[in-house]
């Protein structure tokens, strides 16, 4: 149903999670714990594979909280279950709250988990290319100090994701990031098809948070795309499905 991170495993107090397909109650292309919220699911059976994930979590399905992802840099600070229906329209969540767990989802894009161990402060990243490029990864960490953590003591962890050789981008997308940094060239190998490239995103967020100041970095070293055990949009794509299920990936500091 999950598995976890060594690094964020060795701090006391804290849950966290990459959550698998596996556990839930949806069905068809959806099969499994399918979390996603913005999916054309059944909304019962997002419901109880939320509820089943936040048990885990050891919050109440209300204190499960994420929020409407935008391909953005954009952070939000929880401090409980947002008020109203709306979710606040974002990437990436920073709390010092005990009791709330902050997720996530992806289904191919990069879920990042922040902690400070000393300064009790967590956070958590979606990073697709387009996030990680405008600087959702940063973001995180700027908003992660202004609740008291420092960048030196931060752990992160890099979920489950595309890897490198699944993750086929044609030329427009790679001059992008070169017009960005002309180093981000090292981030691509050569594909089969003339003219595309195989784009390294987990060594591109790696990258990021390295440049930022994060000491502690973890990789799960998990392809999304050739992995049963996850969903993918990409696979989805390339197998003409109507829809695809998503992750939660997420975070909680325990209740002291």
């Amino acid at each position: 149903m999950m598995f976890g991170s060594s690094l964020l495993a060795a701090i006391p107090g804290l849950r966290h999670a990459f959550f698998t397909r596996e556990g839930g109650v949806s069905n068809g292309i959806y099969q499994g714990l399918n979390g996603g919220l913005g999916s054309s699911d059944d909304p019962a059976h997002v419901a109880e594979n939320r509820r089943r994930m936040a048990e885990r979590m050891g919050v109440t399905p209300t204190n499960f909280v994420s929020v409407h992802q935008i391909h953005s840099p954009d952070v939000v600070v929880a401090t409980g279950p947002w008020p109203g229906e709306a979710r606040p329209r974002a990437d990436a969540i920073v709390t010092r709250t005990e009791g709330i767990a902050i997720g996530i989802t992806a289904a191919d894009c990069g879920p990042i988990l922040f902690a400070d161990a000393g300064a009790r402060v967590i956070g958590a990243a979606h990073a697709g290319w387009k996030g990680a490029l405008t600087g959702v990864l940063e973001s995180t960490i700027d908003a992660m100090e202004k609740q008291g953590a420092d960048r030196s003591g931060i752990v992160a962890a890099i979920g489950p994701l595309i890897r490198q050789p699944s993750y086929e981008v044609g030329s427009e997308f790679v001059e992008r990031f070169l017009d960005a940094d002309a180093e981000n060239g090292v981030f691509f190998i050569p594909s089969t098809r003339s003219g595309h490239s195989m784009f390294d995103l987990a060594g591109f967020i790696r990258m990021r948070l390295e440049n930022a100041g994060i000491l502690m970095i973890d990789d799960a070293g998990v392809d999304t795309y050739s992995d049963e055990r996850f969903f993918s949009y990409r696979r989805s794509v390339h197998r003409k499905e109507p829809d695809y299920g998503r992750h939660v990936h997420a975070i909680a500091l325990e209740r002291e």
